[in-house]
């Protein structure tokens, strides 16, 4: 197993490596109905680089999750192709891509090791492996003393680090996250995406994260995209400029209120599009 070790970390403040992790190429999407076409994508495409953390973020009904759906393989483009590591990908979410979803899609029926197991039980890896893969991760998200608890007897929160961990155990080459942190009261909220910035530091996975959430997409990620609607298209790039190491304070200060000030004028159609 590649567990990564937290102070061998690199620098991420480093430019990014110029072969892409995951790459979206002119992805397109039309449904065909009674009525006739209806375009919700238009020639989507965009890079995220290994060991990024990077948001989309758009007005409702832009299309953030159909995207997103579309690279976890739940929904065929149109148009276009999604790479991972160079390679095209077809099919729903696997060892190359993990999903996280915005309710925790926990099976009730199981503990939570055994929820984050479930993926390791249908790769059939060595029970040895399950249970130290189950272990490691159970650590990473801090619930190592509910293992042999059930979902109900969880709060938000944790059921959200159990699905996280569930994902990751998988070891994907990118985590998709849409709108993990929605469902969540606000203190819950900003916890959460401390946790979040804490667990990537540690593991080094890839991820892409749609939020609706302006100060979010900016407290987590290096780089964020912004999109139009109707059909949804990219309209931005915005690079956030803070460290890697945030604390949540950070959203106080005159940089953070800079950047989210130009994310929402590009929200609202104000930005140049790239």
């Amino acid at each position: 197993m590649k567990y990564p070790d937290p102070v061998a970390m690199p620098d991420q403040s480093s430019p990014p490596i110029a072969i892409a992790k995951l790459e979206i190429q002119n992805i397109s999407k039309v449904y065909l109905g009674t009525g006739g076409k209806l375009s919700v994508l238009e020639n989507i495409q965009f890079q995220v680089y290994p060991r990024e953390l990077v948001c989309l973020v758009g007005s409702s009904g832009c299309g953030k999750s159909t995207l997103l759906n579309i690279i976890a393989g739940l929904i065929a483009p149109s148009a276009g192709q999604v790479l991972v590591d160079g390679q095209s990908v077809t099919g729903r979410p696997g060892s190359d891509r993990g999903m996280v979803f915005q309710g925790y899609t926990l099976y009730p029926w199981l503990t939570v090791a055994q929820n984050i197991a479930f993926g390791l039980q249908l790769q059939k890896l060595p029970k040895a492996e399950q249970r130290d893969r189950v272990h490691y991760f159970l650590d990473v998200v801090g619930l190592v003393p509910f293992a042999d608890a059930f979902p109900k007897q969880l709060s938000g929160g944790m059921k959200q680090r159990v699905a996280i961990a569930r994902a990751l155990a998988n070891e994907p080459a990118v985590l998709l996250m849409d709108e993990p942190f929605g469902a969540l009261d606000a203190q819950t909220k900003e916890q959460m995406q401390q946790f979040l910035l804490n667990l990537w530091e540690q593991t080094h996975v890839t991820i892409l994260m749609i939020t609706h959430d302006v100060e979010e997409a900016i407290y987590l990620s290096q780089r964020i995209y912004v999109m139009s609607s109707r059909p949804g298209r990219m309209h931005s790039e915005i690079p956030i400029p803070l460290p890697d190491h945030r604390e949540l304070d950070i959203k106080l200060s005159p940089e953070f209120v800079a950047i989210k000030r130009q994310v929402i004028h590009a929200l609202r159609g104000d930005a140049i599009a790239v």
